[in-house]
């Protein structure tokens, strides 16, 4: 079988560190800013940062946080454009303030502006350069820049920063990284580390069986896919076409029909199940 590396699905599964941004179906598979490399002086879209008063310290840290609280939600939220303006306003209050510099990247990444995300993402690591969340970020946009190769550092540099708890979360970019960048033997070892990691992670999971089809191995690739489907809170369409196609790979037919039972029980509307009706199962 031709190893053809897909845009792998997330939809429910959040990727980026810290904020939990929901990924789209088919964006690309769970989940989560900057002193400028040159010698120019750090930017920052200046759209974003509305100046107010002087506030005392201990106000403005406390106004700054309520802002970014509010610009988390409206971000995840998919307003991007209040998002921008809270970020702004907590910027104002405290104009060091590393958090806001990250989800000021990620409002810019999900806009495709890479030059001031890569400004503001390169910022929040300046100000906490032990934050393993943003170095994480920093990584999951070079990559979704198709910059695979310098990704790869800036993971491994997350998995190595101090008092990082999102081991799991990303070893899953780094192999998602991978499979996008053709390097499936890579990206199988760093997703069965995450899956090996948390066993109910439902986007380690689905990944893993991912990269198994992709690589040709359908019995192991039956295996984890059949493990997440097993359980209803987990399955997804994405993952019940997976292992629909699978099934059909592995000429299990009565696999198939129960899968496809549930796919049109569940979820009649979705994409996979039209697929499924026209027998488009190569799409």
């Amino acid at each position: 079988m031709r190893a053809v590396v897909s845009q792998p699905v997330l939809k429910h599964w959040g990727l980026l560190a810290r904020w939990g941004v929901p990924v789209v179906a088919a964006a690309l598979v769970g989940c989560t800013s900057t002193t400028t490399t040159t010698t120019s002086s750090t930017s920052v879209p200046q759209a974003s940062v509305v100046s107010t008063g002087a506030p005392s310290v201990a106000d403005a840290g406390r106004r700054a946080q309520i802002r970014l609280e509010l610009a988390a939600n409206y971000y995840q939220a998919g307003r991007m454009d209040v998002a921008m303006e809270e970020v702004g306003q907590a910027l104002s209050a405290k104009p060091d303030y590393a958090d806001a510099y990250g989800l000021l990247g990620l409002i810019l990444m999900q806009n495709q502006d890479w030059g001031q995300a890569d400004i503001a993402m390169r910022k929040a690591i300046d100000l906490n350069p032990r934050d393993g969340n943003q170095i994480h970020n920093y990584g999951w946009m070079l990559c979704q820049q198709k910059r695979f190769d310098e990704a790869q550092p800036w993971f491994d540099k997350a998995l190595a920063a101090p008092g990082y708890r999102e081991q799991p979360k990303t070893l899953l970019a780094k192999g998602m990284c991978y499979q996008q960048a053709g390097q499936l033997d890579q990206a199988y070892e760093s997703m069965f580390r995450a899956y090996e990691m948390d066993l109910g992670n439902a986007a380690a999971g689905y990944n893993l069986a991912n990269v198994l089809w992709l690589k040709g191995d359908l019995s192991k690739a039956q295996f984890y896919i059949r493990r997440l489907n097993n359980n209803s809170n987990q399955a997804s369409p994405e993952s019940l076409w997976l292992g629909i196609k699978i099934n059909r790979a592995l000429h299990d037919d009565i696999g198939v029909r129960q899968l496809a039972d549930q796919l049109r029980d569940r979820f009649p509307q979705s994409r996979q199940w039209l697929a499924y009706e026209r027998g488009a199962f190569n799409e």
